[in-house]
């Protein structure tokens, strides 16, 4: 293989193809090494949906903010209530927020909603506007308990204190910890295949829970950069809270969540179920993410973002990133000069001129040539509408 990166994709039972030029990294300063052949497993058969990523509305990004959403690193509830009605209604077009959740969700849909504790309590989730969307989709008449928020690890859940802070109904899933007993646990025939550094363990496995439970999945990231991935948006969200053994996938300083993150995104039934995206950036981290506690990369800015698209959403938040690095005085996420690598995470952390990995931003494009959603910031219906 060259360096223009061919990645060996066998979906859904079919037989395997190649994907060509899954590498847009044209502004770095040196060119990452080739990823090796990723073989997918899918659903075999399994019916696409045509509310599936890209979704309803591909390219369209509805931003809406207030700064008055976060005070004190206190989310208003009445203030994300408001935001989020509005950011729905001018996604779909609907006069009524109602109707507006109508186009995603049936009252006979199971609902998972994948959250990001990664990094709580500084930067997670806000469980404000998780109650926000309950509060929607109950109102569609979808019971409580066929409300399941999940992401992976359960103690990263614990930090965040969702268990206190949601309808005592809806289901709460950390996937990790109901594998190692037994429970929700992975779909041993849903997977990913690739030996990226010769680890042992060369497959990432699908959550059962996205599998076979949930029939719609909103899936709500936060804001932030990543040390690895360049960001951490609705894409990577997706990709590696819904598959494990993914850390294998980058070593100091290389990195292939380009292209694993995108093509994680298509496997089904992850790739139909994934209907809406709601990005909360109550929160922003720059730099040290998605980690870090450090106050100093946090900003506040009261954002949400909301799209069926992934690609576009992310493509808006990595150039909003972007501009705070800009501004901050520090090096573009595309940097990849070796003498900016550290490998002590304290001074990672503490830094923002210093990088653990040669970061991948190229993973949003990459997953916008597997189709799925806009990358292209001049085709992006970009909504930003004032509070």
């Amino acid at each position: 293989m060259d360096r223009r990166t061919f990645v060996k994709v066998g979906c859904i039972g079919s037989a395997s193809v190649l994907v060509q030029g899954l590498d847009p990294m044209v502004r770095a300063e040196k060119v990452p090494p080739a990823a090796p052949p990723i073989d997918l497993h899918g659903i075999p058969d399994y019916k696409p949906s045509p509310l599936g990523m890209p979704g309803l509305f591909p390219g369209r990004v509805v931003e809406v903010r207030d700064r008055n959403a976060i005070v004190r690193n206190r989310v208003s509830q009445p203030i994300v209530r408001r935001l989020l009605e509005q950011a729905m209604k001018e996604l779909t077009g609907e006069s009524s927020a109602r109707d507006a959740w109508a186009k995603f969700i049936e009252p006979t849909d199971v609902v998972g909603i994948k959250i990001n504790p990664s990094g709580a309590p500084a930067c997670c989730s806000s469980p404000e506007i998780i109650r926000e969307i309950i509060a929607s989709v109950r109102s569609l008449g979808v019971p409580a308990r066929s409300i399941v928020m999940y992401d992976r690890y359960s103690y990263e859940i614990d930090i965040g204190s969702y268990q206190v802070l949601l309808p005592p109904e809806v289901q709460i899933v950390g996937i990790q910890d109901a594998f190692s007993g037994g429970g929700v646990g992975y779909e041993p025939t849903v997977y990913c295949d690739a030996n990226f550094f010769g680890e042992w363990e060369t497959r990432s496995y699908m959550a059962s829970i996205v599998a076979h439970q949930v029939t719609k999945i909103i899936n709500v990231p936060t804001m932030k950069d990543h040390s690895a991935a360049g960001v951490t948006g609705a894409l990577k969200n997706l990709a590696y809270g819904t598959f494990n053994n993914v850390a294998r996938s980058h070593r100091a300083p290389h990195s292939f969540t380009n292209p694993l993150v995108g093509l994680m995104c298509t496997v089904e039934p992850l790739r139909s179920k994934a209907v809406l995206h709601i990005m909360d950036g109550m929160r922003q981290v720059w730099h040290g993410g998605p980690l870090t506690q450090v106050q100093a990369f946090i900003e506040q800015p009261g954002i949400l973002l909301v799209a069926t698209d992934p690609v576009a959403m992310d493509t808006i938040e990595l150039e909003a990133i972007e501009e705070k690095r800009r501004e901050s005085g520090v090096s573009s996420l595309w940097q990849h000069d070796p003498s900016s690598l550290t490998a002590d995470n304290r001074i990672f952390f503490h830094d923002a001129s210093k990088n653990l990995f040669f970061r991948q931003p190229g993973h949003i494009a990459a997953a916008g040539k597997l189709g799925l959603g806009i990358s292209d910031l001049k085709q992006i219906d970009h909504r930003l509408r004032p509070s």
